[in-house]
């Protein structure tokens, strides 16, 4: 399939109003539509997932261009949706508005789906292009994908290190912070970009966090807070547990833990979900299955360094961000290494380096995950 740079640049738009949605559309993928009038080059109008999944990016786009979708083209991240559920199909609403060629970027694995919209379009005599800028739009959706193939969410690892490459401990209850603030202000935009965001019960302990979102204006968009504690060792007075009822706590729990502490959790507003035998670890695919089943399409997982080890053991991570503090502009470091050590056995590409005041943040993928899908 040939496709012209406009096609490109357009996709382009409708990948950027995707990612602007993660974090917002669970259970529903973030996806992105723009309708363009390719004769004059030029965009009539543009759609993402809104809050809570629906309406859909597509028909988002629909109710701005009005009329003017008759005879345009549609460029979509995601193939457009066939089966009824709480809204029409995309794909039906797509031929109702009269669009005469739809340009996706990746099918729909969803068995609901997996390539009837397309079928549908093309049945109702509109061209369909597929297949632009698939590993752009995979990414984006990867979530979705992964919960649907996999029944677990696409998983991001966020390390926070010092300029040594160590992790920073709290103590009582007080994090320690390393990195400066343009990089907490990425930190929390990585929240924002979650659907959940997980740590250990010694993170919890130690470093007292609440892990909501505070970047001016999107204090909504703080994930569910998702604590793993076997034995349920958390104190009532943690700003998690104080702030249950506001914004959503699950703890995941072994079967064995004490009741009470179930009851009084619980009574502050938190979940508690119990899932292994007596006496046995968490398994993170246990976890995630859980949190997929729960809605949850993308999760940030904050720490400790052994729920990082624990997810490496288990080859479940898409990403990993490395933040680390002071080292930018001071020259070339084995940031690749850095990363392995605390979560070996991954097979890691460096996608991108990037300054935030005087810290780095490094980007890697694994390359598993980008094969699998």
């Amino acid at each position: 399939m040939s496709f012209s740079d406009f096609d490109r640049d357009m996709m382009a738009v409708a990948l950027t109003m995707a990612r602007r949605g993660w974090g917002t559309t669970a259970p529903n993928p973030s996806v992105g539509a723009v309708i363009a009038d390719e004769a004059r080059r030029e965009v009539i109008a543009r759609g993402v997932t809104q809050r809570g999944g629906r309406p859909h990016a597509e028909v988002e786009a629909f109710s701005r261009a009005g009329a003017r979708a008759r005879g345009a083209t549609l460029y979509v991240t995601l193939e457009p949706c066939a089966h009824h559920g709480k809204t029409p199909p995309c794909a039906e609403a797509a031929v109702a508005a009269g669009i005469g060629r739809v340009v996706i970027g990746v099918e729909d694995p969803d068995a609901r789906v997996a390539g009837q919209g397309i079928s549908l379009l093309r049945d109702a005599g509109a061209r369909v292009d597929v297949g632009l800028m698939t590993e752009e739009a995979r990414w984006a959706t990867l979530g979705h994908i992964l919960r649907v193939t996999e029944r677990r969410p696409f998983v991001q690892l966020k390390m926070a290190l010092d300029a040594n490459g160590a992790v920073p401990r709290g103590a009582q209850g007080r994090a320690v912070f390393v990195t400066g603030p343009e990089a907490r202000a990425q930190s929390h935009l990585l929240r924002a970009e979650a659907d959940a965001i997980l740590i250990g019960g010694t993170t919890a302990r130690d470093d007292d966090p609440e892990l909501t979102c505070r970047l001016p204006g999107l204090g909504m968009r703080s994930p569910i807070r998702v604590v793993l504690s076997r034995s349920l060792d958390l104190s009532p007075d943690l700003k998690l547990m104080r702030t249950a009822r506001d914004v959503p706590v699950w703890v995941i729990a072994g079967e064995d833990a004490d009741a009470g502490r179930v009851q009084v959790l619980e009574g502050l507003g938190a979940r508690v979900l119990r899932l292994t035998p007596a006496g046995e670890n968490l398994a993170m695919k246990d976890v995630l299955a859980v949190l997929a089943g729960g809605g949850v399409t993308r999760l940030l997982v904050e720490g400790g360094a052994d729920v990082w080890r624990a997810f490496a053991a288990e080859r479940l991570v898409d990403e990993v961000v490395l933040f680390q503090a002071g080292i930018a502009g001071t020259g070339t470091r084995d940031t690749t290494a850095l990363a392995g050590a605390y979560a070996p056995g991954l097979d890691l590409a460096r996608e991108t380096a990037r300054r935030a005041g005087p810290d780095l943040i490094t980007l890697f993928r694994t390359v598993t995950a980008a094969r699998s899908t």
